[in-house]
């Protein structure tokens, strides 16, 4: 599943986020999609730690030769692909930071992470909520003022002074379920009023774009003018609702939002490449991002590395798709995840917390009218910040696994069954309702390499 409908997210972004000029690659430039050979000092393209009997090394080596094939032949620039089961790690890095360019992709590249922002911020609330300085199901109003006394549109494409009164303030549950009555809706920024003023308001109705957002009060003060697109716990809706999120976290916390992510996850972690701009001393590894322009069709430019819009810390740390990170920071996180908040010595979370994130929290009542694709929820739920399967419909996803993608590329899954933790990263957007094939075919490549 797609961390969102990417087609009419990125397509509607071209009017909605105002990005840097793109630059048109050329044919002469896909032939250096191609895999180039390591050079002696370059971190090793395959990390492996055998003997255990998690994996098989034939079927591993299957799945490097299918990810190289889209090297191969054009379809990604480069990636890193990891899988780790019962403590076994493999780790593979294929292919360019950039299209055209020498310099190899490595295990240290950095990536923009985009929707995997979500569970971290989701986990960062919790991290609140054990301290009691958030309450699940207390108004957000006490820290969020802007965001008291909502009202609600009577219909979706009505006008934005149709409204009735919201029957019950926001909650710190609804930001946590997505239910928070704001959110995406896929359709052009001009389909209705309420996204027409959205969008003028560039508070994140489109893709990651940093450079486009204002600091976090008058952001909330923007989105505090507007009604709200439905009544609050009534119906998921994407992404805003992390963005909100991270506001509240910094007013609960006393401290940037950045700042407390960084000193109880990252710094706790190790995560020591994640955070929401590169310094300068490692835009050289941070790869360049591509997108697919939807007038002309050609694989573009997105943000470049030096001087694009993570080469500056930004006036808006976005809790919804703001962060960069590494394979092995990640990594980090997932395996947080996946022993349910301790890794190492570092408890970042109780139990409870993370068996109640990664709880389906949606009721059949919501699953019916909220979804980014049809069917999603069919199989799928919604935790705090992040997917959880809730039907087995194929070898790669089964019941209980959760995580997210991001619609820069990338894509985080821990499945507590397996004992197993699977991350891709790659720096080409996903750009169609559901998960390109280089996507599809890592999950079923590391599920078909289970040796057991």
């Amino acid at each position: 599943m797609s961390g969102f409908n990417r087609r009419t997210f990125l397509k509607t972004a071209t009017a909605s986020a105002a990005l840097a000029a793109p630059t048109v690659l050329g044919a002469e430039s896909t032939q250096a999609l191609r895999r180039r050979p390591s050079k002696p000092d370059d971190t090793p393209r395959k990390d492996l730690a055998m003997g255990k009997g998690a994996f098989s090394k034939v079927r591993l080596d299957r799945m490097h030769d299918v990810m190289a094939g889209y090297v191969d032949r054009g379809e990604v620039p480069g990636l890193v692909a990891l899988v780790s089961r019962r403590g076994e790690v493999h780790v593979d890095a294929v292919g360019t930071k950039s299209v055209g360019g020498n310099d190899p992709i490595r295990r240290g590249t950095i990536f923009r992470i985009a929707s995997l922002t979500k569970p971290i911020t989701a986990a960062a609330a919790m991290i609140l909520v054990e301290e009691c300085k958030l309450r699940m199901d207390e108004p957000v109003d006490r820290l969020l003022p802007a965001l008291a006394n909502r009202k609600v549109l009577k219909r979706l494409d009505g006008p934005l002074d149709d409204t009735v009164p919201a029957k019950r303030p926001i909650t710190v549950r609804d930001l946590l379920t997505f239910r928070m009555g704001f959110g995406l809706v896929m359709a052009p920024p001009d389909a209705y009023p309420i996204l027409k003023a959205a969008s003028g308001l560039q508070i994140g109705m489109g893709p990651p774009s940093p450079a486009t957002l204002p600091a976090p009060d008058e952001w909330l003060r923007r989105l505090g003018t507007l009604p709200l697109m439905h009544q609050p716990g009534e119906k998921w809706l994407y992404n805003t609702a992390s963005d909100v999120l991270g506001v509240l976290i910094a007013r609960a916390s006393g401290q940037s939002f950045e700042t407390f992510l960084h000193e109880r996850i990252f710094e706790p972690l190790g995560m020591k490449d994640t955070g929401f701009s590169v310094p300068a001393a490692n835009l050289d590894r941070l790869a360049t991002s591509y997108w697919t322009n939807f007038t002309t069709g050609a694989f573009e430019v997105y943000d470049e590395a030096a001087g694009g819009q993570w080469s500056r810390p930004p006036a808006f740390p976005s809790g919804a798709g703001g962060l960069v990170s590494t394979i092995d920071d990640y990594f980090a996180f997932g395996q947080m995840m996946l022993n349910k908040g301790k890794r190492g010595s570092e408890r970042i979370l109780s139990r409870p917390s993370v068996e109640a994130m990664t709880t389906d929290q949606l009721t059949p009542e919501q699953k019916a009218v909220s979804g980014l694709v049809d069917g999603y929820f069919d199989s799928h739920g919604w935790g705090f910040g992040m997917s959880i399967v809730t039907k087995r419909i194929d070898m790669a996803s089964p019941v209980g696994k959760f995580g997210w993608d991001g619609g820069l590329g990338t894509s985080w899954y821990s499945d507590p069954k397996e004992d197993m933790v699977g991350i891709l990263m790659t720096q080409s957007a996903w750009t169609s309702p559901n998960p390109p094939n280089v996507c599809r075919d890592f999950w079923t490549l590391a599920y078909q390499s289970i040796d057991d």
